[in-house]
């Protein structure tokens, strides 16, 4: 039996039993048996999870990685040991940590199921008999109490002040009023449900007897855990690395194939023809990346970690430093998610804390010394009451006599006190259900009839209403002394005051909130809850400019195109389901956006799942947080900010060394491939190739360390191959240019051996290398950026360990000799030359070629 066909929200109670062939009764054993074969277990969707042995494999689908192997095999062949076990280290390393942070998230969809409850109250051959959640089937009848997790979704029957938390599944601050009254929607969304009680929403308040219509996949639940079924999407730092890592193979293979080819016919022999050119597939291979990559990472989760944040994965800093566009939710993000009283007014919109005695009175809520014990708003007026000064004393003259329980249709509640002989009825609840047993007020200092001064009362309530406020009404009447009370003594009352409340934001949310749009980072807030709610506290955090809020009706039944233009134009979403959030970030995403989410409910995961940088916060449930790659352990929203931060300084680190090492190298081995055309020997042997590659990464090790200049940080960068490609080409032809003046100099000007020539290129290729990053490190001059101590400190002691393995007895191991000084003399003017060369020739190249990273800068005038 299926539930997707029938309508179950819109049948009055006879039809609904009829439509799942259940009754009063609820099911005989033999039904529920068929049933379970036919539909299944009340499960969420779930699949076995990869082996450790799978999740380990996966690491290496990587075109990088398959560089790195191939790297590590050649260095091997080529009898450089030390070089391969280096590579192998490296990637070894970083597969270990990659697997680690993997596996640790492969229990999303677990941690979901354990958010369920376990066990049910249901009726069955008309006998109560509690089963394991599992178990339910449609058609069961279930009984709901306080404190119960809903182990299905449950269209209501009978209800008694049935009230339920769907925070977690529709972003709705306060606990939702349940009635049985049928709904004429054609498909309504989760928050529209008044009549269902939500799988995995909690019982606050209150009783029910319901009917099971959808259990397991097909509740929202279900729906929702399905989302985290599929492997997460490659976030934008995943698919940039890949495509730096093919754009390495192809050059690669190109330069291989080109020298292989042109010194086979040269008649230099086949094999050390590939020797040769396998030696510079090896050399122009940033062997390092990984390392500069998780050492930058793992420095700002460090520094995160010292701020209570956990990362869960190191890219997602990479990720989050990217981002261009955040969204959250509103509900426990940016609010506290607690209900609070922010104030208690008359009618003529004055502040009156003696009011407060009345919603003291008319209060449900339990007082145990520092405990209050009740529904939210119950308790929301004693923690106000008591901030004013009141506590318990305060009531001691008045004895309640009898209490009008809320009913949903009602809206209200009535208290009926006694105090010196005298009795009162007290009524709280819904402005409009006050008004509408009401026939006076009190205004000013006298009492007035309702017919004059309602359209005032209907005036403050809009006031409040339209700024996002909910309004808690109260109204008293003195009554006669009789033996019971009920609704029909709601009449003729005088309305007094209202009670204005609030989830208020977080202390640190505008700061966070400013920080974030000072990075120029786009905030989106996509909130299920009331969208004049959801605006106001936009407005307070410092979210504006909105010409007017987007409703999921807005977004439903749209098409990808409409869904893209909207999530360009707008930034505050009210009454946004799960699905639209999952679209929406979906949409902003192919629009080519870098997106964070942040979120904390279960409604939230399939988004923190999907989007670039998943964050969730320590309160959050345990599936927004297995779902997410950055938890906040602390309410302070504020280190977002610091994440951002540290993510782009690993970003610009990074690609610092991306730049510099391999636009070194490309003019490197454009030399020797060019050379080798035009010389009757080889410029350097393989080991004095791989050599130089060695040292001259040793500093680039550090540069994960390095300062970034202030400007680099203001906005999102991206990593673009084309912007590499025109780096690599303009410098390493800079590069190789003079390398070319250094061996025009040294053989024909100079007339050196073979022996002192491949010292003096093994010299200046490694020095180039190391000086040229000061200059390449930062778009100002040089001078005018200061580098960390720990790449100058490691760049000197690479220079010494180059002049020392050439003057020393190490030296004739590859084949040097030492040069006189005279001749080092040479080379350092060459590297001075080539230094302020480049110096001068990047402003003309970082002007003409400008990445979106300056476009965004100009364009913000910064």
């Amino acid at each position: 039996m299926e539930n997707e066909k029938i309508i179950y929200w819109s049948l009055q109670k006879e039809e609904l039993l009829r439509q799942f062939s259940s009754s009063e009764a609820g099911l005989n054993e033999a039904e529920v048996k068929r049933r379970l074969k036919e539909n299944g277990l009340n499960e969420i969707p779930h699949v076995g999870h990869r082996t450790a042995i799978n999740i380990f494999l996966s690491q290496f689908k990587s075109p990088l990685i398959y560089v790195l192997v191939f790297a590590s095999v050649m260095a091997s062949f080529l009898g450089e040991t030390t070089e391969a076990i280096i590579i192998v280290a490296i990637t070894l390393v970083n597969t270990v940590l990659g697997f680690v942070q993997e596996y640790r998230t492969e229990h999303a969809v677990e941690e979901l199921r354990k958010y369920l409850a376990y066990s049910t109250v249901v009726l069955r051959d008309g006998k109560k008999q509690t089963i394991d959640t599992k178990e339910l089937v449609l058609g069961d009848i279930v009984f709901l109490e306080i404190g119960d997790v809903v182990p299905a979704e449950v269209r209501l029957l009978d209800v008694n002040e049935l009230q339920t938390d769907e925070s977690a599944l529709t972003g709705e601050s306060i606990p939702v009023d349940k009635t049985t009254k049928p709904i004429e929607l054609i498909n309504p969304a989760p928050h529209q449900l008044t009549n269902t009680a939500l799988m995995g929403s909690i019982v606050t308040n209150g009783s029910a007897t319901g009917l099971v219509v959808a259990t397991g996949r097909l509740t929202f639940f279900g729906k929702t855990a399905s989302t985290l079924l599929a492997l997460p999407p490659a976030t934008d730092f995943q698919k940039n690395i890949a495509s730096f890592g093919s754009f390495l193979i192809k050059v690669i293979l190109l330069l291989v194939g080109f020298v292989f080819f042109v010194n086979s016919i040269l008649g230099r022999g086949v094999l050390e023809s590939l020797l040769f050119s396998l030696a510079l597939a090896v050399g122009i291979i940033p062997e390092a990346l990984p390392v500069i990559i998780t050492v930058g990472l793992s420095n700002g989760a460090l520094v995160l970690a010292s701020k209570k944040v956990v990362v869960k994965k190191l890219e997602a800093i990479e990720d989050l430093g990217n981002v261009d566009v955040l969204c959250t939710d509103k509900t426990g993000t940016l609010t506290q998610n607690e209900i609070r009283v922010n104030d208690i007014v008359d009618l003529e919109d004055q502040s009156q804390p003696e009011l407060m005695k009345y919603a003291l009175l008319c209060n449900t809520a339990i007082v145990e010394g520092d405990k209050i014990l009740g529904n939210q708003i119950d308790t929301a007026i004693w923690k106000k009451a008591r901030s004013r000064g009141f506590n318990e004393t305060t009531l001691n003259n008045f004895t309640r006599i009898h209490e009008i329980p809320f009913q949903y249709n009602r809206r209200r509640m009535s208290i009926i006190v006694e105090s010196d002989g005298h009795r009162l009825l007290i009524s709280k609840g819904a402005p409009e259900s006050i008004l509408s047993v009401s026939t006076s007020a009190a205004f000013g200092v006298g009492i007035q009839s309702l017919s004059q001064i309602s359209d005032r009362i209907k005036s403050l309530v809009a006031k409040y209403s339209q700024t996002g406020n909910r309004l808690i009404a109260l109204a008293y009447k003195e009554i006669e002394n009789k033996p019971e009370y009920s609704i029909k003594d709601e009449n003729q009352l005088t309305f007094i005051g209202l009670l204005v409340l609030l989830d208020p934001p977080k202390e640190d949310a505008a700061e966070a909130v400013s920080r974030l749009q000072s990075l120029n980072i786009k905030l989106k807030i996509l909130s299920g809850d009331d969208p004049l709610v959801t605006a106001t506290i936009c407005h307070k955090v410092g979210i504006n400019g909105q010409e007017r809020i987007i409703t999921g009706s807005d977004v439903e039944g749209k098409n990808e195109n409409e869904l893209r233009q909207i999530v360009e134009k707008s930034d505050v979403y009210g009454r946004i389901t799960p699905d639209q959030k999952y679209a929406i970030v979906n949409a902003l995403k192919k629009n080519g956006h870098v997106t964070g989410f942040l979120g904390d409910g279960v409604n939230d995961a399939p988004a923190l799942k999907l989007a670039d940088a998943g964050i969730s916060v320590e309160s959050g449930v345990q599936v927004a947080k297995e779902a997410s790659s950055i938890i906040l352990l602390q309410k302070s929203l504020s280190v977002i900010a610091e994440g951002v931060t540290e993510g782009r300084k690993a970003f610009g680190n990074m690609i610092k060394y991306i730049n510099n090492t391999t636009s070194a190298n490309f003019g490197n081995m454009i030399t020797i491939a060019m050379g080798s055309l035009f010389f009757p020997f080889i410029l350097l042997l393989p080991s004095q190739i791989l050599l130089t590659n060695l040292i001259s990464d040793a500093p680039l090790l550090t540069i994960s360390t390095d300062r970034l200049d202030e400007e680099s940080l203001r906005a999102p960068r991206r990593m673009r191959i084309k912007n590499i490609a025109r780096f690599v080409i303009f410098f390493g032809l800079i590069s190789s240019i003079f390398d070319f003046v250094t061996i025009y100099s040294i053989i024909n000007i100079i007339g050196a051996s073979m022996e002192l020539f491949r010292t003096g290129w093994f010299i200046e290729s490694v020095l180039s290398e190391i000086l040229v990053t000061f200059s390449i490190r930062t778009r100002r001059r040089f001078y005018k950026s200061r580098p960390s101590n720990l790449l100058i400190a490691t760049s000197v002691i690479m220079i010494i360990t180059t002049l020392v393995i050439v003057y020393s007895p190490f030296g004739s191991i590859f084949e040097f000799v030492a040069p006189p000084l005279w001749f080092l003399g040479l080379i350092l003017g060459i590297l001075a030359s080539y230094f302020f060369l480049v110096e001068s020739l990047k402003h003309i190249f970082f002007a003409h070629f400008r990445s979106e990273h300056e476009l965004l800068q100009a364009k913000l005038g910064k």
